[in-house]
């Protein structure tokens, strides 16, 4: 059940991540977005164990799980961005 639940979390993280930071170069379909949400809840929950703000085996929030994604999404559009243009 709790692989479940980390993918609905990470698609909802993934549709707020997408709503904020919107753009042409984004990820489209269900599967990028539910990819994005999972992958910037782990980066949002390293990031905070490497800061300080959460304890080794505590995750990141929901919020910290959105500002995961729009990281996450601010960098795939620089990648994406670079190799349209090259």
């Amino acid at each position: 059940m709790g692989i479940l639940w980390t993918i609905i979390i990470g698609f909802i993280v993934g549709l707020i991540a997408k709503f904020i930071m919107p753009g042409d170069n984004e990820p489209r379909g269900f599967i990028l977005t539910t990819v994005l949400g999972i992958v910037g809840a782990f980066v949002a929950t390293w990031l905070g164990q490497a800061v300080g703000w959460y304890r080794f085996g505590e995750g990141a929030g929901f919020i910290g799980s959105v500002v995961g994604a729009i990281i996450l999404l601010f960098l795939y559009g620089l990648v994406i961005g670079r190799q349209g243009r090259a």
